[in-house]
């Protein structure tokens, strides 16, 4: 088997993995293909896996008791399927699958978790759970203080964020589900985004015509959660080892 080189990832995490733990996780790393509907975490079940996303989709769903759904995020390659391990439970309600096809790297549960041994790592994962609570709490925001076309910008700049090109392979079911509309509605938004010239709608693709264009329709629902990801993620800094020398928690240097 080919080794896997820390060069060759593109998932934004495993880039930032420290060299050692990189070479101790790479052989434990299965290359998966990701179809459309592929199921990542299925609510209520085990989290037998965690999936680094090279390419592709995912949407975390959540479902009420009586069926009504929501998508509350979604991850690409600056993330990982499964994360709720992280925080030591071994389920969630909420279930999370591909909605654009792409491929991947998973692990095995049981041989990840004791990767978080490692200080380096543990520090990367918390701070990406923490831009996740992030994005779920602007999420919120957007829904209770933003316009609906406005939430759509927003949504349509997340998936830009974690897609190569321009061109969008979003269904109107996948908008409705993120919007947290009715279908028939998705068109109408649609509409006032392109009568601004920022997008261009066809049958299940949404092509990008000025990004700069959907910044400025969604306002202040978009930029925080990524603004934070590039400061704790792209701009990790190590853990503070002498903490570490002196049987004390690390402290995370800033």
């Amino acid at each position: 088997m080919t080794e896997l080189l820390q060069r060759q990832v593109k998932n934004r995490l495993l880039r930032r993995f420290p060299e050692d733990a990189f070479r101790r996780l790479a052989p434990l790393l299965e290359q998966v293909d990701l179809p459309v509907k592929r199921s990542l975490v299925r609510p209520r079940k085990p989290i037998e896996h965690v999936c680094f996303i090279e390419s592709g989709l995912a949407s975390m769903v959540a479902e009420s008791a009586d069926g009504k759904s929501v998508e509350i995020r979604h991850i690409g390659r600056e993330g990982i399927a499964g994360y709720p391990v992280l925080l030591g439970v071994d389920r969630t309600p909420n279930k999370t699958f591909m909605q654009v096809p792409g491929h991947g790297f998973q692990v095995a549960t049981e041989d990840f978790l004791p990767m978080l041994d490692h200080p380096e790592v543990r520090q990367l994962l918390l701070r990406y759970v923490h831009t996740c609570e992030l994005q779920l709490a602007h999420s919120a925001l957007a829904a209770a203080k933003f316009n609906v076309h406005q939430r759509l910008a927003r949504w349509l700049l997340m998936c830009h964020d974690r897609i190569d090109g321009n061109h969008l392979p979003l269904t109107h079911e996948f908008l409705a589900l993120m919007l947290g509309i009715r279908r028939a509605g998705v068109t109408n938004e649609l509409h006032i985004l392109e009568g601004m010239h920022a997008i261009k709608s066809t049958r299940g693709n949404v092509r990008i015509l000025d990004r700069n264009k959907l910044l400025e329709i969604a306002g202040g629902c978009y930029g925080v959660p990524e603004q934070e990801y590039e400061r704790l993620i792209e701009g990790l800094k190590p853990v503070h080892l002498a903490g570490l020398l002196n049987g004390r928690h690390p402290t995370i240097a800033r």
